[in-house]
C-alpha cells in the first residue's frame, strides 16, 4: 500500500523559468551572491544545476566572464538589486570592453513600489536605487526590465538574443523580487526572438581586397579578439602567403602560438619595428588597435591596409583602411582563401618573420631575467587546454601577456579593460568551464587582496585551480611608473597577509618559492593535488633579477598649453 507523501507540493518560480532557459541554451552553471532579492533564483539553479557562490558581486560577474570565455558559452552572474547591482558594474564594463557572453540577472524592489524612469527621487525601499536601470543601461549591451511575471522567459531570451548578436557584449536584466515568485513556468508567454548575424561580406570588397593581397610581397597579420572562431583559415592564409602573424592580446592563441609565423603580441616591441617597416600589406582582423599595444596610436602601419570587422564603425577608425569588409571573420576569409587560390608563397619573407619571431622572445626572455625559469616551468607543466588567467601585474604584463605561449584563444584569460583584482574569480569561472584540465591564476599580491574573500569562494569548492600569488609587497607596476618619471613613491607600499597562514586558514595546499630551480617541480605538485592550492613567489629572490617592467602609458611632459 503506498504511503501518501506529507512533503509539500514544490512551488513553482522564475527560478525555474531561469533554469529552463539556461538548459535551453546549454548553460550548466550560474555563478553569484544570495540575497532575500534573488533567493528563488539561486534556489532553483542550485537545485537542478550548478550554482557557485561568491563572496562579492563583482567576482559573480567575473566569475561568469571567465566561464564564458573558456567555454564558448554564456556565463550567468546572480546579484541582489542596489548596491548589489552596483558592485557588480564594474565587472560589467569589463565584460562589454572585452565582449563577453555575460548574462547579468539583478534584484529589483517589487513591482510595485518602481518609480517611473527618469527617477529622480527614493521613497526609502530597502535596496532601493531608483536609477539602476540607467546604470545597467550604461554598462551593458542591453538592459530590460522584466515588468510582467508572464513575460519572464521572452525577457531573457530577447538578452541571450542581444548577447549572440553580432558585436557581441553582456547583457543584464533586473527582475523584481515580487514577479520572481509569481513567474510560472507554464504561464510564460512565447518568446520569438533571433541573434543578429552580420551581413555577408560584399563581393565588390572581396575582390578588391584579395587583389591587393596576391600583389604584396610582404605581407602581415593583425589579429584582434573579434578573429575569434577563424583560427583555422588564418592559419592557412597565413602559410599560403608566407605572412608574419602579429596579434593583439586579446587575439593570442586564435592560431596556436608555436606556429612558426607567429610573431604574436609583439608588435610594439624593438625588434619587430623593421618588419612594420618593410611591411607592404597589412590584413587587420577583429582588431581595435588598442592604445597600450600601438605606442598610443604612434605605432607605424603600413599605408596599404586591409581591415575585416563585425562592426563597421571599427574600420578605418584608427588606421586608415585600404579596403575595409564588414562581416564576420570567418565568412569573409573563406572569401579570401578561395579568390587566392593559387597565390604563391613568399618564402624569403616568411623565413625573415621567422628570425624576428625568435629574436623578440629570446630578447625578452633575457630581460625578464629569474622570470623566464617560471614562463617556461609553466608551459612545460601545464596542459596545452589549460587556463591561464591573468590580473593586472608585472609578471602578467610583462611576459605573461606576451611571451608564455597559448594554443587556443579560450585558455587565454586577463582583463581587457586593465582593472586590477578580477583575475582571480575569472580564474574560478573559468575552472569550473574547463574540469577536465587545471587552471592557473596569475596575481600579484596588491591585485589579490583587492578580492582576497574570493580565496574562500574558491577554496570552497572542488575547483582545479592553482593561484600564483608573485609577492613583492605593493602595486610594482605603479612603483616603476612613479620612478620611471620622478614621481615621490606615493600609495603603492601595501601591508600584505601571511600567505602561508592565509592559506592554512582555507585548507589550501601551500607553497613558497624563494630559490631558483624549485618552481616547477612547485607548479607540478599543486596541480597534482588537483584542488585550490596556492603557490607563492617571493619576486626579491628572482636570480638573476628582472629588468624594470615600465607600463606603456602616455605621461605628458612640458608646461600647460
Amino acid at each position: 500500500m503506498d504511503i501518501p507523501s506529507t512533503e509539500p507540493a514544490r512551488r513553482t518560480t522564475g527560478g525555474d523559468v531561469l533554469v529552463s532557459v539556461m538548459r535551453r541554451h546549454g548553460i550548466d552553471t550560474a555563478f553569484g551572491v544570495v540575497s532575500i532579492h534573488n533567493l528563488s533564483l539561486v534556489e532553483a539553479v542550485a537545485r537542478d544545476l550548478t550554482f557557485v557562490e561568491v563572496r562579492h558581486e563583482a567576482a559573480a560577474v567575473n566569475a561568469a566572464d571567465g566561464y564564458a570565455r573558456a567555454s564558448g558559452r554564456i556565463g550567468v552572474a546572480l546579484t541582489s538589486t542596489g548596491t548589489g547591482a552596483g558592485n557588480a558594474a564594474g565587472s560589467m564594463i569589463e565584460a562589454l570592453t572585452a565582449g563577453s557572453r555575460v548574462l547579468h540577472v539583478t534584484g529589483q524592489i517589487e513591482s510595485e513600489f518602481l518609480t517611473p524612469e527618469p527617477a529622480s527621487s527614493s521613497r526609502g525601499v530597502i535596496h532601493e536605487f531608483p536609477r539602476q536601470r540607467q546604470m545597467l543601461d550604461a554598462v551593458s549591451a542591453y538592459a530590460a526590465t522584466i515588468t510582467d511575471a508572464k513575460d519572464a522567459e521572452a525577457e531573457l531570451e530577447a538578452a541571450i538574443a542581444c548577447i549572440l548578436s553580432a558585436p557581441q557584449g553582456p547583457a543584464s536584466v533586473e527582475w523584481p523580487t515580487d514577479l520572481q515568485y509569481l513567474a510560472s513556468p507554464q504561464e510564460q508567454r512565447a518568446a520569438d526572438v533571433r541573434s543578429v548575424q552580420p551581413p555577408a561580406p560584399a563581393a565588390a570588397a572581396l575582390d578588391r581586397a584579395a587583389a591587393v593581397l596576391a600583389a604584396a610581397e610582404r605581407p602581415l597579420l593583425w589579429l584582434g579578439g573579434g578573429a575569434a572562431g577563424a583560427g583555422e583559415e588564418l592559419r592557412v592564409l597565413a602559410h599560403r602567403l608566407g605572412a608574419g602573424i602579429l596579434t593583439s592580446n586579446s587575439g593570442r592563441g586564435i592560431v596556436p602560438e608555436d606556429d612558426d609565423l607567429v610573431v604574436g603580441n609583439f608588435a610594439a616591441s624593438p625588434e619587430v619595428a623593421g618588419l612594420l617597416a618593410d611591411a607592404d600589406v597589412l590584413l587587420a582582423v577583429g582588431t581595435h588597435f588598442r592604445s597600450n599595444e600601438t605606442k598610443s596610436y604612434r605605432l607605424a602601419l603600413p599605408a596599404t591596409q586591409v581591415q575585416i570587422d563585425v562592426d563597421p564603425a571599427a574600420i578605418g577608425r584608427v588606421y586608415p583602411a585600404t579596403v575595409g569588409i564588414v562581416a564576420d571573420a570567418r565568412t569573409a576569409l573563406h572569401g579570401l582563401l578561395d579568390a587566392l587560390e593559387d597565390a604563391g608563397r613568399r618564402d624569403d619573407w616568411a623565413a625573415r618573420v621567422q628570425a624576428v619571431r625568435k629574436r623578440s622572445r629570446a630578447a625578452l626572455t633575457e630581460y625578464i631575467g629569474g622570470y623566464a625559469e617560471i614562463c617556461e616551468g609553466m608551459r612545460r607543466v601545464l596542459p596545452r587546454r589549460s587556463v591561464v588567467a591573468r590580473d593586472v601585474t608585472i609578471p602578467s604584463s610583462q611576459w605573461g601577456n606576451r611571451l608564455l605561449p597559448f594554443y587556443e584563444r579560450g585558455t587565454n584569460i586577463f582583463p581587457l579593460g586593465g582593472g586590477i583584482g578580477q583575475g582571480l574569480a575569472m580564474g574560478l569561472g573559468a575552472a569550473h568551464a574547463r574540469r577536465d584540465v587545471p587552471t592557473v591564476v596569475m596575481a600579484g599580491d596588491g591585485g589579490l587582496a583587492v578580492h582576497l574573500g574570493e580565496l574562500a569562494s574558491l577554496a570552497g569548492t572542488d575547483a582545479w585551480c592553482v593561484v600564483l600569488v608573485f609577492n613583492d609587497g605593493g602595486y610594482g607596476v605603479l612603483r616603476n611608473m612613479q620612478e620611471a618619471n620622478g614621481f615621490r613613491r606615493s600609495g603603492v607600499d601595501l601591508h600584505t597577509p601571511r600567505f602561508d597562514l592565509l592559506a592554512a586558514s582555507m585548507g589550501m595546499p601551500y607553497t613558497l618559492v624563494q630559490r631558483p630551480g624549485v618552481f616547477e617541480a612547485a607548479l607540478a605538485e599543486a596541480v597534482a593535488a588537483r584542488r585550490p592550492a596556492l603557490v607563492e613567489v617571493d619576486v626579491t629572490a628572482l636570480d638573476p633579477p628582472p629588468g624594470p617592467f615600465v607600463p606603456p602609458v602616455h605621461v605628458p611632459t612640458g608646461g600647460a598649453r
